[in-house]
């Protein structure tokens, strides 16, 4: 993505659905790489015809995408749409759909994981962990194996071939930190590209692209109360 270009889905004075790149931070504190947030305050302050008195265009994180992972994702233009749209996704409310590459294949062709996940602030990583673990949180979600005609990702390329890989399409019941990327790397298939979950990917091996897509997401409207549906596929 070029610094200044967006990929809008979807815009209206309550909200603003958009596709985060791989690479671009939902929010970051560095000036020198643009990030959702400060690309679409940039976005709303060139095409808003009022400005708020604070001289600030609004908008709120509602969920958050990791810097690697691309995809679709959702944020307010209005502290009403933002409340009604956190306590949404807090409930429970949102469809959020993946598609992940991984490597190997998981044990059974469709399936529901459920683990403890336990974040490590210092490193930046989760991990696995028993339920009785100090910050435990539990963490769930279904998959299924993709037909190869359906698939999103394109073959991977020539440096890791020989290796077997598969696509799964993943819908998210919990939203921990790096949750898809921990479970599946649990459960012996991490995802292509994942130089922090996957073993066999020294650091040394340089950029990687991480071979996960939030490919759908659905909610309710927080004004007209609308069923809303976007997706990449």
């Amino acid at each position: 993505m070029r610094p200044n270009s967006l990929n809008l889905l979807y815009e209206d004075k309550h909200l603003l659905v958009c596709v985060k790149p791989s690479g671009t931070a939902t929010q970051s504190r560095s000036v020198k790489h643009p990030d959702m947030e400060s690309l679409l305050k940039n976005h709303i302050a060139k095409n808003c015809s009022s400005t708020p008195s604070s001289g600030k265009p609004y908008l709120a994180v509602i969920h958050r995408l990791d810097q690697p992972v691309q995809g679709i994702m959702v944020f307010a233009k209005t502290p009403f749409a933002a409340g009604e749209l956190s306590k949404e996704l807090q409930s429970g409310g949102f469809g959020k759909y993946y598609r992940a590459l991984v490597c190997g294949a998981p044990p059974h062709p469709a399936g529901t994981l459920e683990h403890y996940i336990q974040k490590e602030s210092a490193a930046n990583t989760s991990r696995i962990c028993q339920k009785e673990a100090a910050g435990a949180k539990y963490a769930c979600l279904t998959y299924q194996t993709v037909p190869e005609e359906e698939r999103y990702f394109p073959l991977f390329p020539d440096e890791q071939q020989g290796s077997a890989f598969t696509e799964l399409d993943i819908h998210l019941q919990t939203g921990r930190h790096h949750q898809i990327r921990v479970q599946l790397a649990g459960i012996g298939c991490p995802i292509a590209g994942d130089t922090k979950y996957n073993p066999a990917l020294a650091p040394a091996s340089g950029y990687q692209e991480l071979k996960l897509c939030s490919y759908r997401l659905s909610f309710t409207h927080p004004k007209t109360k609308k069923a809303m549906q976007f997706t990449l596929i």
